[in-house]
C-alpha cells in the first residue's frame, strides 16, 4: 500500500512542479506565466515515461522482497522414489552378473576361436607344405620337359642340316617313304633299292599284278630350290628363285620318266614322292604347269598324304586280284561241299527208314501188350472155387496169348 501511495504522490508532485521551483499542496502557487504552461506541455511525455520505468522498477523490488520473506515448506518425499531406488540397485546387480556371465562367455568363446585359429594355421601349414611337394613335382617335371623341348630343337637343327644335304635329304625321303609303304602295303608286294634293266636302281618298287605291273617310286626331291623360294628377300630374288624351282623340277620328272619306266618290265606310269607336305602344296598352287607337265609321261606327284591313299586304294586291288586268283578254288571247294551235301542228305533218308522201321515195331509190340494186358483182367475176373478141376475155357483164355504173340 505504501508503495502504491509513493506512485500516485509523485505525478502529483510533478505536476504541481512550475517553473524551476516546488510548491506544497497547502501553498498556492504562483500564476503561471506563458513559458512556464509551454515547458510543462513540452515535457509531458518524457516524464510518463520515466514515471512509468519507474513504477515499474518499484514493482519488481516489492516481488524480489516478498519472495524472499515468504516461508520456504519443508519437502514431501513420495513412496514411489524408494520403489524406484530399489529398482534401480536390483537392475544394476542383474546387469553386473550380467556383465560378468557375457564376459565368462566371451573368454570361452575367444578360447575356442583361438583354438579353431590354431588348427586351421596348422591346418594351413600341412595344405601349404603339400603344395610346395607338388609343386616342386611339377617343377621337375617342367625341367624334363624343357630338357625334351631343348633336345628336340636339337634334333630339328639337325634335321635342318639333313635337309640342307642332297645326299642326306635323299636318304630322309628314303626312311619317310619306306615307314608309308611298310605301315600299308604287305612285304611281298614292295621292294626297296629294286634293281631294273640296265642297272638302274628304284627307291621303292611296288609288285602289282598285270595290269598295270609294277610302279617305281622316287624319293629324292629338289628341296633346295624351295628353301630358295622361302628366303627370297625381294621380288627379283623371289622371280629367280621360281623359275630355278620349275627347272630343277622339270628336269627330275624327265629323269624319272626316263629312268622308271621301262616297257615290258614296269608300268606305263610312275610316281615322284615329296616328302614334305608344304612342298606339295607350293607346287599345285603356283606351279599348275608343272603338274601338268609330269602328267604328260605318267609321272605322278605324291605327297605322305596322297601317297597314303594311292597305296590304300592298291592294297584293295591286290586284295580284289589275290580273291579272282582263287576263284576257281573255290568254286572246287563248293563243288565238293554239294556232294558231301548230297551224301549227307542220302543217309539222313536211311536214317529216317529205319527210324520209320523202329516207330512201326515199337506200335506192333505196343498192340501185342495191350492185348496181353486185356486177357490177363480177364483171367482176374474168372472166379476158381474148385482149383482141381480146370475148365477148357480157362486153359483155352491162358493159351490165347502166347499164341497172339506167336503170330
Amino acid at each position: 500500500m505504501g508503495a502504491f501511495a509513493l506512485y500516485l504522490w509523485i505525478p502529483r508532485a510533478i505536476v504541481k512542479q512550475g517553473g524551476v521551483g516546488f510548491y506544497p499542496d497547502s501553498a498556492p502557487a504562483p500564476g503561471p506565466g506563458p513559458k512556464s504552461k509551454e515547458f510543462v506541455m513540452e515535457s509531458s511525455p518524457m516524464l510518463l515515461a520515466l514515471l512509468g520505468l519507474i513504477a515499474l522498477l518499484l514493482v519488481a523490488v516489492l516481488v524480489v522482497v516478498w519472495r524472499t520473506q515468504r516461508p520456504v515448506p519443508p519437502p514431501v518425499l513420495d513412496p514411489r522414489l524408494d520403489q524406484l531406488a530399489g529398482q534401480l540397485q536390483s537392475l544394476s546387480a542383474s546387469q553386473t552378473a550380467a556383465q560378468s556371465a557375457l564376459d565368462q562367455r566371451l573368454e570361452q568363446r575367444l578360447g575356442l576361436l583361438a583354438d579353431r585359429v590354431q588348427e586351421r594355421l596348422a591346418l594351413s601349414a600341412t595344405e601349404a607344405g603339400q603344395s610346395l611337394g607338388e609343386l616342386k613335382e611339377r617343377l621337375a617335371v617342367i625341367d624334363a620337359a624343357q630338357k625334351n623341348i631343348a633336345e628336340l630343337s636339337t634334333r630339328m637343327v639337325s634335321l635342318q642340316d639333313i635337309l640342307s644335304n642332297k645326299q642326306a635329304r635323299g636318304a630322309f625321303g628314303e626312311v619317310q617313304l619306306a615307314d608309308i609303304v611298310r605301315t600299308v602295303m604287305a612285304p611281298i608286294n614292295y621292294e626297296f633299292q629294286a634293281t631294273l634293266t640296265g642297272g638302274k636302281r628304284v627307291d621303292c618298287l611296288l609288285k602289282l599284278p598285270n595290269p598295270p605291273g609294277p610302279i617305281g617310286i622316287d624319293s629324292k626331291f629338289p628341296l633346295e630350290s624351295y628353301r630358295a623360294i622361302r628366303d627370297a628377300q625381294d621380288d627379283a630374288a623371289l622371280v629367280l628363285a621360281r623359275r630355278e624351282f620349275s627347272a630343277a623340277i622339270r628336269l627330275h620328272v624327265k629323269a624319272i620318266a626316263e629312268k622308271y619306266i621301262v616297257p615290258g618290265e614296269t608300268a606305263d606310269s610312275a610316281l615322284m614322292f615329296v616328302p614334305s607336305e608344304a612342298v606339295y602344296a607350293e607346287v599345285h598352287a603356283n606351279f599348275p604347269n608343272l603338274v601338268e607337265e609330269a602328267g604328260r609321261v605318267r609321272v605322278w606327284i605324291v605327297s605322305p598324304t596322297t601317297l597314303m591313299a594311292t597305296l590304300t586304294t592298291m592294297r584293295a586291288v591286290l586284295k580284289d586280284v589275290r580273291m579272282r586268283e582263287q576263284a576257281h578254288v573255290i568254286q572246287a571247294k563248293v563243288g565238293e561241299l554239294a556232294k558231301d551235301l548230297d551224301r549227307l542228305d542220302t543217309r539222313v533218308g536211311k536214317l529216317q527208314q529205319h527210324f520209320d522201321q523202329a516207330v512201326d515195331d515199337v506200335r506192333q509190340i505196343r498192340i501185342s501188350t495191350d492185348k496181353a494186358l486185356k486177357k490177363a483182367d480177364d483171367i482176374e475176373s474168372v472166379g476158381l472155387e474148385a482149383p482141381e478141376v480146370v475148365p477148357e475155357s480157362v486153359t483155352a483164355v491162358v493159351a490165347s496169348p502166347v499164341l497172339d504173340a506167336k503170330a
